[in-house]
C-alpha cells in the first residue's frame, strides 16, 4: 500500500482526463549540472533492498502520459511523492524546469478545465497561492468546483414556477411561467412544451439559476446573463408592485460584472450572489443594515465582494436561500462551510438564533462531526451538507420533517440524518420545505412538506427519509444523477430531475406549463413523476 503524503487531501472522483501531447524539451545534458543519481544502475524497486533508479526515470515524458491519462487525482499525486523519490525532483521540463513530476501532472490536467485554460500566466499563479502554493491543490480546487454543481454538464433548475434545462453543449431550454420574462423569448407567454433560447445560439452556458420569475445563466467565457424580474426589493416595500412589474425578457448581459469571470451565479429572494474562477464571491442587493458583509441600498446591482472571514479563503460553491448564504470553503486541509444573513430559525448552524453580517465558519462539522464536506445545499429554510463519507447532515426550519430528524423543531446545528440504510448519499437538494437526498445505489429518498406533491409521494408531510419508489434504478431502469425542487417563499413547488442518460422528469406543480406538459383539464399538480418532452443524451 502506498503511504500517505505530506499534503492531506481527500479522495475524490476525478473525471476522465484526455492526454495533452507535451513535446520532448528537456534540458540538454550540457546544461544539467550532474547527478550521482545519474551514475547510479538503473534497476525495479520490487525484490530489490538497494536504493535503485525509477525503472522509466529516463522517459519522463512516457510517465507524463499515464499520470495525465489514468484517471489520478491529486491525492495519488501526493502519493507518488511521498513514495519515490522521482516524482519530487525537479524534471527540467521547459518551460518550468523545477516543477517535480507530480507538479507537472497536476498542471497538465489543470490546463483541461475550461475555466483554467484562457487564465494569464500572472492570473494562473495567483490562483495557486490562493490555493495553498501547489499545482495539484488548484487541481483539488478545480476538481471539486466541477463536482458540487454540475458545471459544464447537463443539468435541471426549477424556478419559482418555471423550469430550466441546460445541455452538456451549452444549449438553453426553459418552460413554464413567463409574467415577467423569465423564459428569455421575449415575450412574457407561458411555454408548456421546452423551448430553447434563441438569442443564446453560439455562446456555451454552463450553469444556470432560477428564482421567483427571475434567471441566471453563466456562460464558458465567465458572463452572467439576467432575465426576468429586474429587481429585488424585500417584502411589504411600498415601492414592491411598482418594481415587480418591470421586466427584461431576454437574456441581457450583467454589465455590472465586468471584469469577473464567474463560474457559478444563485439567486435567493432577497439578494443574488456570483463565484468567480479564483473563488472570490459576490453579492447584489439586500445591503440593507449590512446584512451580506456590505452596507447599500436594497435594490443596489453592483457586485460587492464577500471578504471578512473568507477574503484569503478560495469558494468551490455557493448556495442561497430565502435571506442567508453558504459557502464552501477550500483549503489544503480539507473543505469548510461558511454562513452569512439572517440567522432566524437556526438555518446559519451557529448553534443559536442570530444573524451573521460577515461570513462565519460552521465549526460543528470539524470539531462534533468529524465529518470532510463535499457540497452544500441553501433550501429557503433550511440547509443541509453532504459529507465525504456520504453522510447527510441537515440544520435550520424543521417545518414539515423537512430535517429529516423525525420532528418539526427548529434545529440550530448540522445534525446528522438517519434512514437510508446501507446507501451512501452522492447528491442532495434542498427546497421550500423539501429535502431530496440521492444515495450512490441509484435510490432516491425524500422528506418534507408535500402540499403539491413536488416529494414523489402522496402524504401531507414526511418527517423521516422515505424513498421515491417512482424515481429508483429498479423503476426507471437508470439512476437520477440531480434533482432541482422549488426553492422559493409562497411559490407553489415542483421538481424537475435528470437521469444518467439525459431524459427528465418532473412532478407537483403544473399548473403553469412548469412540468414540460399541460395537464389535464381541472387538474393543476402531478404526483408521479412524468417524462417531461426532451431528451439530453
Amino acid at each position: 500500500m502506498v503511504p500517505q503524503g505530506s499534503m492531506d487531501v481527500t479522495m475524490s472522483e476525478a473525471p476522465n482526463v484526455q492526454f495533452n501531447n507535451i513535446p520532448d524539451q528537456l534540458v540538454p545534458d550540457a546544461a544539467r549540472p550532474p547527478s550521482p543519481e545519474s551514475q547510479r544502475e538503473t534497476r525495479h524497486c520490487l525484490g530489490d533492498p538497494s536504493p535503485g533508479e525509477f525503472p522509466l526515470a529516463s522517459v519522463p515524458t512516457m510517465v507524463l502520459h499515464i499520470l495525465t491519462s489514468c484517471n489520478l487525482d491529486p491525492v495519488d499525486l501526493a502519493k507518488l511523492e511521498a513514495t519515490c523519490s522521482f516524482f519530487r525532483r525537479p524534471m527540467n521540463l521547459i518551460p518550468e524546469l523545477e516543477l517535480s513530476m507530480s507538479e507537472v501532472a497536476a498542471l497538465e490536467m489543470c490546463q483541461k478545465r475550461a475555466i483554467f485554460k484562457p487564465m494569464k500566466p500572472q492570473e494562473r499563479e495567483a490562483l495557486k497561492e490562493r490555493c495553498g502554493g501547489s499545482w495539484k491543490l488548484v487541481l483539488k480546487f478545480l476538481l471539486a468546483g466541477e463536482g458540487c454543481y454540475r458545471r459544464e454538464k447537463s443539468q435541471v433548475t426549477a424556478g419559482g414556477c418555471h423550469s430550466v434545462v441546460v445541455t452538456s453543449g451549452g444549449d438553453v431550454y426553459t418552460f413554464g411561467l413567463n409574467c415577467s420574462g423569465q423564459l428569455g423569448h421575449s415575450t412574457t407567454d407561458n411555454e408548456w412544451q421546452p423551448r430553447q433560447i434563441s438569442s443564446l445560439k453560439g455562446i456555451r452556458i454552463i450553469q444556470a439559476a432560477a428564482g421567483a420569475e427571475k434567471t441566471m445563466l453563466v456562460s464558458d467565457s465567465g458572463q452572467v446573463y439576467a432575465f426576468g424580474k429586474d429587481k429585488l426589493r424585500e417584502r411589504g416595500d411600498e415601492h414592491d408592485q411598482v418594481e415587480r412589474s418591470k421586466s427584461i425578457a431576454m437574456p441581457t448581459l450583467m454589465e455590472s460584472l465586468k471584469g469577473v469571470f464567474v463560474v457559478q451565479a444563485v439567486t435567493g429572494e432577497l439578494f443574488m450572489a456570483v463565484l468567480s474562477r479564483e473563488g472570490r464571491v459576490y453579492t447584489f442587493c439586500w445591503g440593507k443594515e449590512e446584512k451580506l458583509g456590505h452596507l447599500t441600498d436594497p435594490n443596489d446591482m453592483e457586485p460587492h465582494p464577500l471578504n471578512g472571514a473568507l477574503e484569503n479563503v478560495p469558494v468551490v460553491q455557493i448556495a442561497a436561500g430565502h435571506c442567508y448564504l453558504l459557502a464552501l470553503a477550500f483549503q489544503p486541509s480539507g473543505m469548510s462551510v461558511y454562513s452569512v444573513g439572517c440567522g432566524q430559525g437556526g438555518k446559519l448552524g451557529h448553534g443559536s438564533t442570530g444573524s451573521e453580517k460577515q461570513p462565519r465558519l460552521i465549526t460543528q462539522f470539524q470539531m462534533t462531526l468529524n465529518l470532510q464536506p463535499m457540497a452544500i445545499s441553501a433550501g429557503t429554510w433550511h440547509a443541509a451538507v453532504l459529507g465525504h463519507d456520504g453522510r447527510v447532515c441537515t440544520w435550520g426550519w424543521g417545518s414539515c420533517g423537512c430535517l429529516g430528524h423525525g420532528i418539526q423543531a427548529y434545529q440550530i446545528v448540522p445534525k446528522v440524518v438517519e434512514g437510508f440504510g446501507d446507501g451512501k448519499a452522492v447528491h442532495i437538494a434542498t427546497g421550500e420545505h423539501t429535502t431530496f437526498v440521492v444515495l450512490d445505489n441509484g435510490d432516491i429518498y425524500s422528506f418534507g412538506a408535500l402540499h403539491w406533491g413536488n416529494l414523489g409521494h402522496d402524504d401531507n408531510f414526511v418527517v423521516k427519509p422515505r424513498l421515491v419508489t417512482s424515481l429508483t434504478q429498479k423503476e426507471l431502469h437508470e439512476r437520477i444523477v440531480q434533482i432541482s425542487p422549488t426553492n422559493n417563499f409562497r411559490t407553489h413547488g415542483h421538481t424537475i430531475a435528470l437521469t444518467e442518460s439525459g431524459k427528465i422528469y418532473a412532478f407537483g406543480m403544473g399548473d403553469k406549463g412548469q412540468l414540460g406538459t399541460k395537464l389535464p383539464s381541472g387538474q393543476s399538480r402531478r404526483t408521479q413523476p412524468k417524462r417531461v418532452n426532451i431528451d439530453l443524451s
